[in-house]
């Protein structure tokens, strides 16, 4: 039991909002943002295979929101480990 109830309502919030502002940026990121070459617009529309119930397969170029989340996944990751190294904390 916490002593300020109020603190139960603010730790929900500080989750909450973060969580569904990055759903709505990573949504908007996947729909919007690719990374560009010569031939991305012709890959994003040929269709390279065909599935039951209408599902097609297309060769599309990779998200670039989803290149910055794999990338600083790692970056956070290898400095997580180094930063608790140099700190000495046990992990």
């Amino acid at each position: 039991m916490r002593f300020f109830e109020l603190l139960n309502f603010q730790h929900t919030m500080a989750w909450l909002f973060p969580t569904l502002i990055f759903m709505v940026v990573f949504g908007v990121g996947l729909a919007y943002a690719h990374l560009r070459s010569k031939d991305s617009e012709t890959r994003k529309n040929t269709i390279t295979g065909h599935y039951a119930d209408g599902i097609e397969e297309r060769n599309a170029p990779f998200p670039l929101i989803m290149m910055l989340i794999v990338a600083g996944t790692f970056i956070w990751g290898f400095f997580y480990i180094v930063m608790h190294g140099l700190l000495g904390v046990k992990i």
